[in-house]
């Protein structure tokens, strides 16, 4: 509950910061956006071109595995027992 409370409060803190009447960041804080949204880019461009071949990874393994697997989660078949108990 104190992680939130903290966390609503530097929401607000920065918030104001930016706000011309408090601070006056707020043009400091376009130009760091500005220089930051190309960086910020490529790292997304990154992360799904990742996910994108993980996919193709993935759609590549489910075609050549066999058509009917068995299901993991069934139990094994057990040969009898030589004393014939169940």
């Amino acid at each position: 509950m104190k992680a939130l409370i903290l966390g609503f409060v530097v929401i607000i803190i920065a918030v104001l910061a930016i706000l011309p009447a408090g601070l006056g960041w707020g043009d400091d804080v376009l130009v760091f956006l500005r220089g930051a949204l190309p960086v910020v880019a490529i790292f997304i461009g990154l992360i799904l071109a990742f996910v994108g071949i993980a996919d193709i990874k993935d759609r590549r393994d489910a075609r050549t595995s066999p058509e009917n697997p068995k299901d993991s989660t069934e139990e094994p078949e057990l040969p009898p027992r030589e004393d014939g108990a169940q």
